[in-house]
């Protein structure tokens, strides 16, 4: 391991807080160091308060903040004297101890400051530093892993034995310090925790911590168990959407709400899976115990959730008899699944949860390799792990948490979703805590959308590749939207080509089956039951002239619909239809197709636009709170409606 610092670099930051920061992002951006946020810094001022006086000051790294991206409102000020003397007390809760330090902020709006914000106060240093590395974790795990930390950092850290993360942690290590630290010291090592830096300068206390680390690392070099080979694997078998669906479904429903699960089938999580001895290495504990919080305390093998949750509420029951409050048992449903066929999946409330779950899994499977090539994983005791898992902090975060948004774990397909009614469906739901995937042909829907999709939804290998994608990532589907449409130029019928009408049945109609027929299994697997809104037109009820094949095309996908609404609805998925006029937000509406179909009506544009009852012009916004509407509980009992959204037409009406 190397140092990033660069003074060119170092120089655009001013001051002790900015350096800070600088350091900070050396540290984040590197995961053999942090995970998802993990790590805490801090650096220790003397500012002047409102009456001139001075008053030391701790930064320390608020909760939520990442260190790869921080900048300075990501530290939380706190009176430095205060948080210390809060070590002399014989007990401090985690509730009164989070209490307490945020009595200390010096700025009411700043993020809750790390829980490690008393060890931090306690270092007598100006700079501390605390990272997760991934090789002082992996030989903390092996079968001799503290006499190993001993024997690699002897004079240069102190060893700090394992305890419950807080207060208790917080009053151990600056007991150890104090007791052993001398002035060869520049680091601690917090067995299956992490390891701390120091330093008067932020430039020492950074590099002091790549240097402890790199010892760790050649110190896993010398016994071959630092760089890992590369996983030989067959690749994985064809993607069985159906059968993911199933999966994420069992899951959620174990949850007790719709969960994402995504597939990692790389060489290296299926080699994972597939080991003879996965059983044995997979189900002692996750690489730190504040991991299980994400991961929970071991991964489903297999497809068998019933099993897992059995397992997990018997692991409750042992457990909760220790505590000295009544615990409210947390969700059962596994975090991170390994199967031969799926490789590594990991599910999550949001897709950013499930990630998160997958990443922080990779980096426990790299250390359960490295340990055993040590000679054997070994993790934490089971009871060390619950007691993080049902911290009094996250208990209290279970107690106050709020309403999820409505469609919090579900996952949208919305089709031409890079312009117009598509864009805003997809912009709406995932507003509205939807995962949405973005179908179109504009490359542009890759931005688009939480995952976009770039197909002609005419081109059968490209949709069914692009379900594959979907279904990889997301795990399902719960709510499909047919929005991707053609309207050609106006033409009378004697004018109207062969070809025109078919590419227009092709896009309208044709391809929307397809997708339909693809996506009904899925549909059918939803945890809330499937939904689809079909974008129709005002054309089916009241058509225009000069619009056969636009208006043939949209009146037969409208029948389509409501055929489906029939078939399906015994499977719990419902069907619904929304007409829209006069949305000239949209990709359909270019000025020369907007000019024609004004002509064809003997108008000009600017009253084409608004030749309606309420002489109001329609968004492609409005269109997408119609669609969320029908997807959501206020339409549950809704299927085979059709829906005007027109500003209101005389000849609907």
């Amino acid at each position: 391991m190397e140092s990033l610092w660069d003074d060119a670099d170092a120089a655009r930051f001013r001051g002790p807080l900015g350096l800070r920061v600088y350091t900070s992002r050396l540290l984040g951006r590197d995961p053999a160091l942090v995970l998802h946020g993990g790590g805490n810094t801090s650096v220790k001022v003397e500012e002047t308060d409102l009456f001139g006086e001075p008053v030391e000051v701790l930064y320390v790294k608020g909760s939520g903040a990442d260190l790869a991206d921080i900048d300075e409102t990501g530290f939380t000020p706190l009176r430095l004297a205060p948080v210390r003397r809060l070590a002399t007390l014989p007990a401090l809760s985690d509730t009164a101890m989070v209490e307490a330090l945020a009595t200390q902020k010096l700025r009411p709006s700043a993020p809750a400051p790390s829980v490690e914000a008393i060890l931090h106060a306690l270092i007598p240093h100006r700079y501390v530093d605390h990272t997760h590395a991934d090789a002082v974790l992996a030989i903390c795990h092996g079968p001799e892993g503290e006499a190993w930390i001993r024997e690699i950092y002897q004079e240069v850290a102190v060893i700090v034995p394992y305890v419950m993360p807080g207060f208790p942690l917080a009053r151990l290590a600056a007991e150890r310090f104090a007791a052993e630290a001398t002035e060869a010291t520049e680091g601690m090592v917090l067995l299956h925790h992490g390891v701390f830096s120091f330093g008067a300068t932020a430039r020492e206390s950074y590099e002091r911590m790549i240097a402890l680390v790199d010892r760790a690392e050649r110190w896993l070099r010398t016994r071959r168990a630092w760089s890992l080979p590369a996983p030989a694997q067959p690749p994985a078998p064809p993607l069985d959407r159906t059968a993911v669906a199933a999966l994420r479904r069992a899951v959620s429903e174990a949850a007790g709400r719709p969960m994402i699960l995504t597939l990692h089938r790389d060489a290296e999580a299926l080699a994972f899976a597939r080991d003879p001895e996965v059983g044995r290495i997979s189900q002692q504990g996750p690489l730190t115990p504040d991991h299980v919080i994400r991961t929970k305390p071991w991964p489903m093998i297999g497809r068998d959730v019933a099993a897992y949750t059995a397992a997990y509420r018997a692991y409750f029951e042992r457990n909760a008899p220790r505590s000295r409050e009544p615990l409210t048992m947390l969700d059962p449903a596994p975090r991170v699944i390994l199967d031969p066929e799926l490789g590594l999946a990991s599910a999550g409330r949001s897709l950013a949860e499930a990630d998160a779950a997958a990443d922080l899994y990779r980096h426990t499977m790299a250390a359960i390799r490295r340990a055993e090539a040590l000679g054997g994983y070994r993790a934490l005791a089971e009871a060390d792990l619950f007691d993080v898992e049902y911290w009094e902090l996250e208990q209290a975060k279970l107690r106050r948490g709020g309403a999820a948004p409505p469609f919090a774990g579900e996952i949208a397909l919305v089709t031409g979703a890079a312009s117009g009614i598509g864009r805003a469906c997809a912009a709406l739901l995932a507003e509205r805590g939807a995962a949405v995937a973005g179908l179109d042909r504009d490359p542009a829907v890759e931005t688009a959308c939480a995952l976009g999709l770039c197909a002609d939804v005419t081109d059968d290998a490209a949709v069914e590749a692009a379900l594959d994608r979907m279904v990889a990532r997301l795990g399902g589907l719960d709510l499909l939207i047919l929005n991707a449409g053609l309207f050609p130029a106006s033409l009378p019928i004697e004018r109207l080509d062969d070809e025109t009408w078919r590419r227009t049945f092709a896009v309208n109609l044709d391809a929307n089956l397809r997708l339909m027929r693809l996506a009904a299994p899925l549909l059918r697997a939803s945890p809330r039951g499937g939904r689809v809104v079909v974008v129709g037109s005002r054309n089916v009820p009241a058509p225009g002239p000069g619009a056969a094949a636009y208006s043939a095309s949209k009146a037969a996908l409208t029948q389509l619909a409501r055929v489906a609404a029939l078939e399906w609805g015994r499977d719990g998925v419902r069907v619904n239809v929304v007409h829209p006029d006069a949305v000239f937000d949209t990709g359909l509406w270019t000025e020369e197709v907007l000019a024609s179909r004004a002509a064809s009506y003997g108008m000009t544009v600017e009253a084409y636009k608004r030749r309606n009852v309420l002489g109001a012009e329609v968004s492609s916004r409005d269109v997408a709170e119609l669609v969320c509407a029908l997807c959501g509980p206020a339409f549950a009992r809704t299927t085979g409606a059709q829906i005007p959204i027109d500003g209101g037409n005389e000849r609907v009406i």
